[in-house]
């Protein structure tokens, strides 16, 4: 990463902060729709709440100290969460939308940011090339919620945040070791959730009968 971008992003340079959040936005994204869950979806476009956070962040520049990527990484989803867990306790409370319209960082729009977002998600897991990219968005976060805490935590922290073993060994207090296996066993869970789960909808979908699975056009 450019070493100037940097410097300036210690000092809390508010565009070297912006250059620092659109390098994080695909991941950043991804994160937000794992941990908001259907409720926030169904009231709030993830863009927005996206930006949201960016917003934030950068109105929070002159506090800022970057002393390297897991931190800034930390201190980025840390934002995101806390976002995410205020709009929770809002539309639990049953309150009216009050979400304030927000300018600053450039975020993909469309099919292109689903294709984007269905990357990250590779990380984790290897995406169907056939499957419409909205299916497949909807099978993997379907699967992740249905995971236990701690194996999204742990695959969150390795494959979102991008910490490596060691990093989330000392965020968890654990032993390299200790992470790897229990990385290796929430992957794996997840793998055979959404192996499951896309059986159950191939069982789901009507077949054609046989009077019109026999008919043919005619000549």
């Amino acid at each position: 990463m450019d070493r100037e971008l940097l410097q300036k992003a210690s000092r809390g340079d508010e565009p070297a902060l912006q250059s620092l959040l659109e390098r994080h936005l695909d991941g950043l994204q991804a994160y937000i729709r794992l941990q908001a869950g259907d409720l926030i979806r169904r009231k709030e476009s993830v863009s927005d709440l996206v930006q949201s956070v960016c917003c934030e962040v950068l109105q929070e520049a002159e506090n800022f100290d970057y002393r390297g990527e897991p931190q800034f990484r930390r201190w980025l989803y840390t934002a995101a969460l806390r976002k995410v867990i205020d709009k929770n306790r809002y539309y639990r409370a049953g309150k009216r939308d009050a979400m304030r319209e927000v300018s600053g960082v450039h975020l993909p729009q469309g099919s292109a940011e689903d294709s984007r977002l269905l990357q990250v998600y590779g990380d984790f897991c290897t995406p169907s090339r056939e499957a419409i990219v909205q299916e497949e968005l909807a099978r993997i976060e379907t699967a992740f919620q249905q995971l236990p805490d701690h194996y999204r935590e742990i695959v969150t922290m390795s494959r979102i945040w991008r910490f490596t073993n060691r990093q989330i060994a000392e965020e968890l207090g654990k032993t390299e070791d200790a992470v790897r296996m229990l990385l290796g066993r929430a992957l794996a869970r997840f793998s055979s959730l959404l192996e499951a789960n896309k059986s159950a909808e191939n069982k789901e979908e009507p077949r054609p009968s046989a009077e019109s699975s026999s008919s043919e056009p005619e000549a």
